[in-house]
């Protein structure tokens, strides 16, 4: 006898009176959340922020290796890392998802637990969303929506020349903890009795499996008193994000090989897989550090902040996108990130 429930025994009904009663509303605008027809929002005098991301099994996650709890948090974590990419407060976020017959209630709930942690951390309400059954395996689409004050909101399209080009915490991780996870995956289909050897290779493999969005960092500028002038989150990988911030601001920049970010179990896997640790940084994407840009003036306020790194400078459209050695040679930008099609 099973000791895991069918999800035809609780219904689609059932399922979403159960994940109701795990969830509370935290935030003023949140009027009316699960149990209507629609949510109910009503913000105070502010700019409302939405954004939407589908995460496919087989194509973004991989069930083998990826716990259902994690998966749950990081598809909160990635919406609210665009959330923080606009400079604004996530408030809100739907979660619909298709679901496979071989999913139990129990899996399903080990999934909302992840949603749940995530929603507390990042003080967001789930206010809605949608449950079906899917043939192609599980599907998760999570819509979040943020708040941010008149004028406050930073685009994509506002860097300077001479502004500073900077991103928070380290990168390539992300990337490298995806390629143990694989290497591990294949030692287990060759045997199955096989231990995964995840030692010393936990940092990584975390920066995969739940990755945190830096609402952190966006709080602690507004602290400093600096509004970026352009932002954007890496999730394609560092040399695509930048292309997108130069390309939409009509400028260039030139990045410093030597500054950028890594974190020492990233460098020696990168190794151990005779990885290019800069091909990693620049294109290996699924951080969702912050890249943004800063007025030159703002320079002393961010030296010496341990999570924020001045990796470079915005330059002329007709300089083009570089990376620079220590030596002063630049070379062209190629962005190699995570392409769909």
């Amino acid at each position: 006898m099973s000791d895991y429930t069918p999800l035809s025994e609780l219904g689609e009904f059932g399922l979403i009176k159960r994940i109701k009663e795990k969830f509370e509303l935290r935030n003023a605008s949140s009027v009316k959340g699960i149990g209507d027809d629609a949510a109910v929002l009503e913000p105070q005098e502010k700019q409302l922020v939405v954004t939407s991301d589908m995460l496919l099994e087989s194509v973004h996650f991989d069930l083998t290796f990826c716990p259902l709890k994690h998966l749950g948090y990081k598809a909160v974590a990635v919406n609210v890392s665009d959330i923080a990419a606009m400079n604004a407060k996530p408030t809100q976020i739907t979660v619909n998802i298709g679901l496979g017959a071989r999913f139990t209630v129990e899996a399903v709930e080990e999934l909302y637990e992840g949603i749940r942690l995530a929603c507390e951390n990042y003080n967001v309400d789930l206010i809605g969303g949608d449950t079906t059954s899917s043939r192609a395996g599980l599907v998760i689409s999570v819509t979040a929506i943020g708040e941010v004050a008149k004028g406050e909101a930073v685009l994509r399209s506002g860097a300077q020349v001479n502004d500073l080009v900077c991103v928070t915490g380290d990168l390539g991780a992300a990337y490298l903890g995806l390629q143990v996870l694989e290497r591990e995956k294949q030692a287990f289909m060759a045997n199955p009795d096989m231990q995964p050897e995840l030692e010393n290779k936990q940092y990584i493999v975390g920066r995969q499996l739940r990755p945190e969005a830096r609402m952190d960092v966006v709080y602690e500028l507004k602290e400093l008193g600096i509004k970026p002038t352009s932002m954007i989150d890496i999730s394609d990988g560092l040399a695509s994000e930048l292309m997108h911030i130069c390309s939409q601001s009509g400028v260039g920049a030139t990045v410093y090989k030597d500054n950028l970010p890594a974190d020492g179990q990233m460098l020696e896997t990168a190794v151990e897989f005779n990885l290019d640790p800069i091909t990693c940084i620049m294109n290996g994407g699924e951080d969702y550090e912050l890249l943004f840009t800063i007025p030159l003036s703002d320079h002393d306020k961010v030296k010496n902040h341990p999570d924020i790194t001045i990796i470079g400078k915005i330059t002329e459209a007709s300089e083009g996108v570089n990376i620079a050695n220590k030596h002063g040679q630049a070379f062209p930008l190629k962005a190699q990130g995570w392409s769909h099609f």
